[in-house]
Formats: structure tokens, C-alpha cells, sequence
């Protein structure tokens, strides 16, 4: 299925948060996540489904000041 990720069309086949997330390369990273513009907490992950045309956002904690 295709799904916006950051902005940009991607082609996965998984279909929970999790899984999207392994499928991406960002199984390991420490990443908030947002879908259709909602923020999904870690612990929700693995329960949140992923459909057709979904807008993902991943953003990885920058540091510095």
C-alpha cells in the first residue's frame, strides 16, 4: 500500500505502526511518531493500524542548544 512518510510517497506492505516502522528502517531508532496529524505514544504502536493513504510523520530528537 502507499503512504506519505515525512512528506514523501512510500510503498509498504505491514500494517501496524510497529511493523511500518521496522519495514522503514527505524525499528531501533528513538523516534516520535504521528499519524493523520495525531501523535501515537510508543506504547500504542503496536496496536495502531496503518491504511492506505495515511500521512506518517517521524521525527528523531535533535540535540544541541
Amino acid at each position: 500500500m502507499q503512504i506519505e512518510v515525512n512528506g514523501e510517497t512510500r510503498e509498504v506492505t505491514e500494517k501496524t505502526l510497529t511493523s511500518v516502522l521496522k519495514e522503514l528502517g527505524w525499528a531501533e531508532a528513538r523516534v516520535a511518531t504521528a499519524l493523520n496529524g495525531n501523535f501515537v505514544p510508543k506504547a500504542a504502536r503496536d496496536t495502531t493500524q496503518v491504511s492506505e493513504g495515511d500521512r506518517l510523520e517521524v521525527l528523531a530528537p535533535m540535540q544541541g542548544g
